[in-house]
């Protein structure tokens, strides 16, 4: 079961990397419960997997989609609960960059995603930059 999980959580993170939208969907549960850290356009709990595009779809926007996941890494298994450390960057018009590891814990049910946990390596950063 637990193999089954990372398999899931690897499957997902990838298609991340490769922007493949069609997976991420079929990855995460319609009702996924996502927690974005910070105090920022962007933070906040997501209740949907419609939510969560939508605030990835922003992600893109105040980026002019340079948001990229770099690499992930650090895959841990506790239940049904997958935790990894992943590195993301990213360039506002401005010049102004993101770059900032952190940590997400993915919980599995039902061979869905159904909640997802961001915690920033440096959350001043985030705010700094996901503010308008």
């Amino acid at each position: 079961m637990e193999n089954q999980q990372k398999q899931l959580v690897t499957e997902f993170l990838t298609a991340v990397k490769l922007l493949d939208l069609e997976k991420i969907g079929s990855l995460l549960d319609p009702e996924v419960k996502w927690s974005q850290p910070g105090n920022n356009d962007v933070s906040g709990l997501k209740n949907s997997q419609q939510e969560v595009f939508e605030m990835v779809g922003k992600m893109f926007a105040i980026t002019g989609n340079t948001l990229k996941l770099n690499a992930f890494n650090s895959i841990s298994i506790n239940d049904n609960r997958v935790a990894c450390q992943l590195h993301w960057t990213a360039e506002k018009v401005s010049g102004e960059k993101l770059d900032v590891y952190n940590t997400d814990i993915y919980t599995v049910e039902h061979d869905k995603i159904s909640r997802v946990d961001i915690f920033s390596a440096d959350m001043t950063q985030e705010d700094n930059f996901w503010k308008s």
